[in-house]
């Protein structure tokens, strides 16, 4: 039941709010690099391949990029309306009530968490893999441990800095990608055919998991928002930003997956995919003569996922910002540094992913995965548990824009107001179903096993125990209660 009290949606004050300096170009950058371009090519479209049993994949990207066009029309609506670097926080604060507001804060805070830790156990795999082609051996906790010294460092540096960096790394991927796809489509072993993109090859058994691997190639695509604060203009930076990223990253990503099909033949990539895994792409490389090329790919795979680090790093802190300059969880998560840089929360983060870090390396020491051990534990795990919080967060962030346009119309139309999220909610459900059905395959269990009913369980867990937060505030704290969702820094009690 929605809170009666009526949220404010001013902006923080002037002397809190910092110095508008991103472009629409850097925060397009900003959101594409949170998918990670490259990792999704090369990882993600051979999972949803080989595992799903299917050929859909293409569509499965096409279809799930219209379902969040028609999340963004409403949610880009309310971007005009409320400048927060919480989003979903304020937004379903404003919508939906302040207690169900931080339970959406807690829940996203978890799950951003999840999926940017997660990297790490990937990241350090791939490096020591890198590094030991060049006889320099390094276990992947140090390598993670030594990528997430270098994401914190650049998390409390000026943001501008840091997108045009994410720029770069993102255009390189952007260009192996692009050049995959040519030579694919050149040495093509079979006739070059629309196929995957037929509805019999995507409408079947493994329907529901083609969607829920092929929506974590959108994560991060809602992140546009939490810049807000420090967009030249929000209220036509974000939602320009966030319908241009999502675009691309539709027809971006089904296009290279066809052309990742075409590269195999139809009637290989399947198999192919479920034996080779996110080797195939490099393995293509080299079959077809440039294992130069591959070697360049495997690098620029490992900076992809850097890339994605750094953006899921910004964005976690950010959310813990607003939250504590709204006393929410702790104030001084809170603080901003002289570069306007979220610093509590970008130290914070940080010392949790490296404490998880060395968690992960007490246990995978002697463990009978040997070298695998954080790619399919820590990134496995905590990366399907994050996208499992985030898909449920779009669900509920839909409801909230509903819920918001019921309450203050406006000029939008029934299309803005009603129909583009309803239908949005609609997609997002079935989407959020198919990833529990399927959680035991996207962790790779067998069967429903303690660990595929608890990280779901812990996720939704910090929801409830944020709206059990968001209760007790509301009875011992109402000046903070009455504040949540405002952008402004909480009254001291």
């Amino acid at each position: 039941m929605a809170d009666n009290t009526t949220p404010q949606h001013a902006a923080p004050p002037a002397e809190a709010a910092p110095a508008g300096r991103l472009t629409t170009s850097a925060v397009v950058f900003l959101i594409i690099a949170a998918s990670a371009p490259l990792t999704v090519v090369a990882g993600g479209a051979p999972s949803a391949y080989g595992v799903s049993g299917m050929m859909g994949a293409p569509v499965g990207y096409l279809l799930l990029g219209i379902v969040l066009v028609f999340f963004t029309v409403g949610y880009a609506a309310m971007s005009r309306r409320i400048t927060n670097a919480g989003a979903f926080y304020a937004y379903v604060s404003a919508g939906l009530g302040k207690r169900q507001g931080i339970a959406a804060s807690w829940l996203a805070l978890i799950s951003y968490n999840a999926m940017q830790i997660g990297l790490y156990g990937l990241f350090g795999f791939s490096l020591s893999s890198i590094l030991g082609q060049y006889g320099l051996e390094l276990s992947w906790w140090v390598c993670a441990l030594i990528g997430a010294l270098v994401v914190g460092l650049m998390g409390i540096s000026q943001i501008d800095l840091t997108a045009k960096i994410i720029a770069v790394l993102v255009l390189l991927e952007f260009v192996t990608v692009i050049g995959f796809n040519i030579v694919a489509l050149i040495n093509h072993p079979e006739a070059i055919t629309a196929e995957p993109y037929s509805p019999s090859v995507f409408f079947g058994a493994g329907t529901g998991t083609l969607l829920a691997f092929g929506i974590a190639a959108f994560m991060g695509f809602e992140s546009g928002t939490i810049y807000s604060e420090e967009a030249k203009d929000p209220s036509r930076t974000i939602p320009r930003a966030t319908y241009i990223a999502i675009s691309i990253i539709a027809l971006f990503y089904s296009f290279s997956a066809w052309a990742l099909a075409q590269g195999t033949g139809n009637s290989q990539i399947v198999e192919r995919s479920a034996t080779e895994g996110p080797d195939l792409m490099f393995n293509m490389l080299s079959d077809f003569g440039f294992a130069v090329a591959a070697d360049i790919a495997n690098v620029l795979f490992l900076t992809s996922l850097f890339a994605a680090l750094i953006a899921f790093h910004n964005t976690v802190a950010r959310y813990a910002m607003s939250m504590g300059r709204e006393a929410v969880i702790p104030r001084y998560l809170g603080k901003q540094n002289a570069k306007l840089a979220p610093v509590a929360g970008s130290l914070t983060q940080s010392a949790l992913a490296i404490a998880l870090i060395i968690v992960f390396a007490i246990f995978g020491q002697g463990h009978e995965l040997g070298p695998l051990f954080p790619v399919l534990t820590m990134f496995t795990w905590l990366t399907n548990a994050g996208a499992f919080g985030l898909v449920f967060l779009l669900v509920i962030t839909s409801a909230a824009i509903i819920g918001y346009f019921h309450q203050h119309p406006a000029d939008h139309g029934t299309w803005v107001r009603l129909i583009a999220p309803g239908i949005a909610a609609a997609g997002l459900i079935y989407v959020f179903v198919s990833i529990l059905l399927n959680f035991d395959v996207m962790i790779g269990s067998d069967g429903v096993t303690p660990l595929v009913v608890v990280m779901p369980a812990l996720i939704i867990a910090s929801g409830v125990i944020g709206w059990a937060r968001g209760e007790y505030l509301r009875r011992s704290r109402p000046a903070v209660f009455d504040n949540i969702g405002s952008g402004h820094p909480a009254p001291m009690d």
